[in-house]
């Protein structure tokens, strides 16, 4: 398996409910690395997984539908807790439908799957992985 990761970042602001998340109850922010890593098992015909330029703008775009947020304010979002895992998912069904419009060149077609980290530190991230 063949595989291209791309990286940006996100700031929001959010508050989670439940005990299990303690201090984090309150309203804080959080900065993201945001990993996008796309799979296939046979390169392209330009022996490429992906065009990387047009990885990064993407994964840019969906990014920035969430950058400096507060995501408590987002009626998509209402009545949810925003945990890095949720949104790892959020972002990597994003990009998702946006493979599927072409908007990744239709080399993109080709491409498995689909995993998307969020990095909330350098001791802690969240992974969603899927196939597409």
């Amino acid at each position: 398996m063949f595989s291209v990761t791309v990286r940006d970042h996100i700031m929001i602001a959010h508050s989670f409910r439940g005990e299990v998340f303690g201090p984090a109850q309150r309203l804080h922010g959080a900065t993201f690395l945001v990993d996008a890593t796309f799979r296939r098992e046979q390169l392209d015909d330009d022996n490429i997984v992906v065009d990387i330029g047009l990885a990064t703008q993407e994964l840019g775009a969906v990014v920035s539908e969430l950058n400096y947020r507060n995501l408590d304010n987002e009626p998509e979002f209402a009545g949810t807790n925003t945990s890095t895992e949720f949104l790892a998912k959020v972002i990597a069904d994003r990009l998702a439908e946006r493979i599927a419009k072409g908007a990744l060149g239709e080399g993109a077609k080709g491409i498995a799957g689909l995993t998307v980290t969020l990095h909330e530190s350098h001791i802690a991230w969240a992974s969603y992985e899927r196939a597409l």
